[in-house]
């Protein structure tokens, strides 16, 4: 009997933990990017002003900014395409609790400008591979 509630349990947790409301992001998924023509984009949009990417401090050169939000490099857990459109497209949806004293505005908001108007589907689409490719999991030994 034991081993039934158990996996009545599972089950239930399973059948709510997965989401097919009309509001389920379930399925969303965009095309495959190019990560070379996401670097450009990252540069045209000048996301290297308040962002720094190993190997591209030289686009920060000049810039007298206070706070800089790193992308990439090691880490524990590595974010979802998903977690990173959402990021781009929807800055304030998710911050940092490392950033969230320095890169929130006083309403709350993310002081990330909107690009929502200034992107295309395929830039957006291309930037997320470029970012993707900038972070390496810590090996899980």
């Amino acid at each position: 009997m034991p081993r039934l509630l158990l996996c009545l349990f599972f089950l239930a947790t399973m059948i709510t933990a997965c989401d097919l409301s009309p509001t389920s992001s379930h399925g969303f998924r965009l095309p495959d990017g190019d990560a070379e023509a996401g670097r450009q984009v990252f540069i045209d949009k000048k996301c290297s002003s308040c962002h720094v990417i190993e190997g591209m401090e030289d686009l920060r050169e000049g810039l007298a900014i206070e706070n800089t939000v790193p992308i990439g490099g090691m880490t524990t857990k590595v974010d979802t395409y998903g977690q990173l459109v959402t990021s781009i497209i929807n800055p304030s949806h998710r911050i940092s609790r490392a950033y969230r004293s320095e890169a929130y505005s006083e309403e709350g908001e993310s002081k990330m400008r909107n690009y929502n108007d200034e992107l295309t589907v395929s830039e957006l689409i291309d930037l997320v591979a470029f970012l993707q490719a900038q972070y390496a999991e810590f090996p899980d030994y």
